[in-house]
């Protein structure tokens, strides 16, 4: 579904200007396709007991599930924070243009991406006698690498409360628009238009809370008892890894919802 997406993005869709929430799209398209990349090192980790395999994983794997992740969460707050403008076309702003979403997108990426190398490097020079019989990527990593860790799951945990509060905040926005509307002008096609708006929000909240929310609930704990978890605790964070990874099957449904033109194809 994703490579169809993705083909749809370069091959069919139409060439006229793109709205800024399409360009937001494409960029959601292409992180998910990335994940799509990066599954088989995961599955390949779980199915085998290579030690090279893990460490692989961890050094290479990872971070395309990491980047996938919080790049897929921005784009989304990125896309609800442009919708406003269906409730608000007055309050339209330079942040809503399509040049903004392209300097949005392209930061975000960068953002995650130029750290990457660090960190490979890092796991590089992992002592190769503490790989054996590890089972997760935690006790491979050096000092250096525990620090550069903690540094960025802080920096994504704010991350992940801002765009969750700002996806609250949206969809109660323009539920709170929509009903303005309908007491003014009741049955007006207007009215019918920011329903479905409200609905489409409400979609985009839906796929984004239960993919990651589940996740990072659990993940709090996990990495502050780091080291004397339970394997209860380590086994439900493995369960909200695989439903974060459900993104890429329900983000489909985003581009059914928001794109007319997919719908047609």
């Amino acid at each position: 579904m994703n490579s169809y997406t993705l083909w749809f993005h370069l091959c069919r869709a139409q060439k006229k200007a793109p709205k800024s929430w399409m360009i937001y799209l494409k960029n959601l398209t292409a992180a998910d396709f990335l994940l799509c990349l990066g599954l088989p090192l995961r599955i390949a980790d779980y199915a085998g007991t290579s030690d090279n395999v893990h460490l692989f994983y961890c050094t290479y794997g990872a971070p395309i599930f990491y980047i996938n992740m919080y790049i897929s969460i921005l784009l989304m707050g990125y896309i609800a924070i442009n919708y406003m403008k269906i409730f608000h076309p007055l309050r339209t702003s330079f942040l809503m243009t399509a040049r903004a979403a392209r300097l949005l997108s392209g930061a975000t990426w960068v953002f995650f991406l130029v750290p990457t190398p660090a960190y490979i490097i890092l796991m590089l020079n992992t002592n190769k006698a503490s790989v054996s019989g590890a089972r997760t990527c935690d006790v491979l990593q050096s000092e250096s690498v525990k620090v550069f860790y903690k540094l960025f799951h802080a920096g994504v945990a704010i991350i992940f409360l801002s765009v969750l509060s700002s996806l609250v905040f949206c969809y109660c926005s323009a539920s709170r628009r929509v009903l303005q509307v309908q007491r003014r002008q009741l049955g007006s096609s207007n009215s019918k238009k920011l329903v479905k708006s409200r609905r489409n929000m409400l979609v985009l909240v839906s796929v984004f809370c239960i993919c990651f929310l589940p996740y990072h609930l659990v993940r709090l704990p996990y990495i502050l008892l780091q080291g004397q978890c339970s394997d209860v605790l380590y086994y439900l964070k493995e369960v909200t890894v695989l439903i974060s990874v459900f993104n890429i099957c329900l983000d489909p449904l985003i581009y059914v919802f928001l794109c007319k033109e997919f719908r047609v194809q």
